[in-house]
């Protein structure tokens, strides 16, 4: 039998393990001088006042790689093959770290999704359709699919990716003095700016338009994403295509992610032909 592990990077909520046939490895989250571990220990609501009200910035730390350890063995020990799929190493070193961990052992198979959430969602979606197959087919199919995955998704505020590094000073300036809203997405593993468009209006059309443009494959659902609410993700459905409407599923960022984007944070997420 086939086990998936995945880290919080993706999203996935406990209650959403059975959906997707997952076990989560949960990321560490630091705030107010203490560790939570992501979608176990740490209220979600908690965790936006501390953003918000509190105007804290959170630190997302590795997972615990010793009970990983012990949990992925038994796994094996019971006759299973595994696959593990993390956060883009490009942006966090969970993937090195757990690659360390089982380095030579034929059973286990640890991949870079070289994104994160809803991306991560679509690759262990791709996972399930063809969970029969070998650990390197399977790592075959992810390689191919993650190129035709689209993150596109607008930040209410800068602030949060200039501090966790994913941004550089000057697109900060861009969007946050000049009001120019950059389009954040994954370039080779990283976090990129795809597109810069004149306010939220503006930027708001490139993404409705985006699935027309880019091709989406309606094989594989749309991801639409936000961070508390999702007054800007309504927004943006509205003035998206009604026939991409029943293809959508809704995730509201677990924190080791909202983290590093703030509140009001929105995008789709989505596979090109």
């Amino acid at each position: 039998m086939l086990k998936i592990f995945v880290d919080s990077g993706s999203s996935i909520k406990p209650e959403e393990r059975e959906k997707y046939g997952v076990e989560l490895i949960p990321l560490i989250v630091n705030m107010r001088d203490e560790e939570y571990l992501d979608g176990v220990n740490l209220d979600l609501n908690d965790f936006y006042k501390f953003l918000i009200e509190e105007k804290g910035f959170p630190k997302t730390s590795l997972p615990n790689l010793v009970e990983l350890e012990e949990r992925v063995n038994k796994c094996v020990e019971n006759g299973d093959d595994v696959i593990i799929l993390t956060i883009s190493s490009g942006i966090s070193s969970t993937n090195s770290s757990i690659k360390i961990l089982f380095e030579g052992n034929p059973k286990v198979k640890v991949l870079d999704s070289k994104m994160a959430v809803g991306g991560m969602r679509l690759l262990v979606d791709e996972i399930n359709r063809h969970k029969e197959e070998s650990l390197d087919k399977l790592e075959e199919r992810v390689n191919q699919l993650i190129p035709r995955i689209k993150i596109l998704a607008i930040p209410e505020t800068l602030d949060y990716l200039l501090r966790g590094g994913r941004l550089s000073k000057m697109e900060w300036i861009l969007g946050s003095i000049l009001k120019i809203k950059p389009i954040i997405g994954f370039k080779e593993g990283r976090v990129t700016v795809h597109s810069k468009k004149i306010g939220l209006a503006n930027g708001m059309k490139f993404l409705a338009n985006s699935l027309a443009e880019l091709n989406y494959d309606d094989n594989y659902d749309i991801v639409a994403s936000y961070t508390y609410n999702r007054g800007n993700l309504d927004k943006l459905i509205s003035m998206t295509d009604e026939k991409y409407r029943s293809k959508m599923v809704f995730d509201n960022l677990d924190p080791a992610i909202a983290s590093h984007w703030g509140p009001n944070a929105f995008g789709y997420v989505f596979v090109t032909k």
